[in-house]
């Protein structure tokens, strides 16, 4: 349903609410398309923890998660896949030249597979780390902040306590990392109105912005996914047909390699990293898509739909960067649908379909940070009408605030780059080597300890990128804004 839609969860900050009551918090409930759901609730996770010290670290090698999963739409293989490609392509794929550019035609050339097999690895991690802890906490199913939760709390003991502090930060980063997507995507849809329309008329971005604030929030107003099942659609329809018509731009008269950069310089790559961090940044659907298929066991493996889909993402991403740098060399945009002939009309059709696509996303990414802050804000209210009156300006004031941050960095290429490098790093390459690490702490990390040093080395390239590519992203972010 969405790109890279993380967990559609109700977070930590349901304990508020059942914190104000002496009844026992509720079923975790499942999103309103029932697309991905969740099959049981935080009081058995809860009561599992609380079995005693000595048995949280032993697993039932008999209990298989699996076979305890109650799906009421359980998806196939091919739907798990399709849903797998939505999860992973989307503005990323455009923002690829840019991308290229920072790093040089063949650094990112390569650096991009490099990037796919290591993010496609962490995802491997995840779950693999979700059906262990599954087995140890006798659970169905875990999704991304309950496994960092699990691991802390199954794990050495003078790391226990800090078992909700884990699961409140990766609950914050999915935050930070949906509303960055949001400040992208507002973006996305300015300059490429602003493009077509300085054809006939120039206005700065901002106004843009502002024209588009309206309508965003009404549409936001919308609480049910299940009314935008339609509307998703047509923004799949509209991305593949714009992506296609892209590629027919790029691929024609394509000049020699020797026209581009074979190597950028030190002090562009962080930004390729964070561009590319971003693009990449998957692993949010991850667990909810493996704990939703009627045969959880075809995901992994050298030939599951795992490997399957990110493969095809690789590729996809590979190319669009590749071509896309070779055709526009340094005058590459944020996005390579600024770069499409302005005054020719397919281009323009493109850069509109792009725009109503993006539009259209944007309150399904929308969903996952108002799903995680709404309970909290509805708990300091007691009649119904309060609530709903608070979860309403909850969503205004959230649109408006991406409005101003998109406003604040106009800028499409350094908040890509920004987002990625602050939030898709920790998500996607710094929890999942930490998690790892804790959860097989008592198992073992095989001959040599492989697995030990194979996480360190991630963790180390994730932090990398997590400090310089934050810091050259701001500096691009200040250098803009004083010239």
């Amino acid at each position: 349903m969405t790109e890279r839609q993380p967990l559609l969860l109700q977070s930590d900050a349901s304990d508020y609410e059942g914190s104000r009551g002496s009844a026992a918090r509720p079923v975790r409930s499942s999103p309103p398309d029932n697309t991905l759901v969740n099959v049981h609730s935080e009081d058995s996770l809860a009561a599992a923890s609380g079995s005693g010290d000595d048995e949280i670290g032993s697993t039932d090698k008999s209990y298989n998660p699996t076979h305890h999963r109650d799906l009421e739409h359980p998806t196939s293989n091919f739907d798990t896949l399709v849903h797998l490609l939505k999860g992973n392509i989307g503005t990323g794929i455009l923002a690829m030249p840019d991308a290229f550019k920072n790093a040089g035609l063949y650094v990112g050339l390569f650096g991009t597979m490099i990037m796919g097999a290591i993010c496609t690895h962490c995802m491997h991690m995840l779950v693999n780390c979700s059906h262990e802890l599954c087995r140890r906490f006798q659970q169905p199913s875990l999704d991304f902040s309950e496994v960092a939760y699990c691991s802390f709390e199954s794990g050495p003991l003078g790391l226990r306590r800090y078992s909700m502090l884990a699961r409140r930060i990766v609950t914050t980063f999915l935050f930070i990392t949906q509303i960055g997507f949001c400040c992208v995507y507002f973006l996305f849809v300015a300059l490429n109105i602003k493009d077509v329309m300085d054809h006939y008329y120039k206005m700065p971005v901002q106004i843009y912005l502002l024209i588009m604030l309206g309508p965003m929030i009404l549409l936001n107003l919308v609480r049910n996914l299940k009314y935008l099942t339609p509307v998703s659609l047509v923004a799949a329809l509209l991305t593949v047909a714009g992506l296609a018509i892209t590629f027919s731009y790029m691929l024609v008269d394509l000049p020699d390699v020797h026209t581009v950069k074979p190597v950028a310089t030190w002090a562009t790559l962080p930004l390729y990293f964070g561009t590319a961090i971003y693009a990449f940044e998957g692993i949010g659907v991850v667990l909810p898509l493996e704990n939703n298929m009627r045969t959880p066991e075809d995901f992994g493996g050298t030939t599951g739909v795992l490997n399957t889909g990110m493969v095809i993402v690789a590729c996809l991403y590979t190319a669009v960067g590749f071509f896309g740098y070779l055709k526009y060399g340094e005058h590459v945009e944020g996005s390579i649908t600024l770069n499409l002939p302005q005054g020719d009309t397919l281009s323009q059709l493109v850069r509109i379909s792009m725009a109503v696509a993006i539009f259209l996303s944007y309150t399904l990414q929308f969903y996952v940070p108002v799903n995680i802050v709404e309970p909290f804000v509805r708990s300091h209210f007691d009649t119904t009408r309060a609530k709903d009156l608070s979860a309403t300006v909850l969503r205004v004031v959230l649109v408006t605030f991406t409005f101003l941050l998109a406003t604040c960095i106009p800028n499409l290429g350094s908040i890509i780059s920004l987002v990625g490098a602050v939030s898709s790093s920790a998500l996607a390459l710094i929890a999942p080597p930490i998690i790892e690490v804790i959860t097989f702490y008592n198992v073992g990390y095989g001959r040599f300890n492989w697995m030990l040093w194979k996480d360190v080395l991630i963790l180390i390239f994730g932090l990398c990128g997590f400090v310089f590519g934050t810091w050259a992203s701001l500096a691009q972010i200040l250098n803009d804004r004083t010239h």
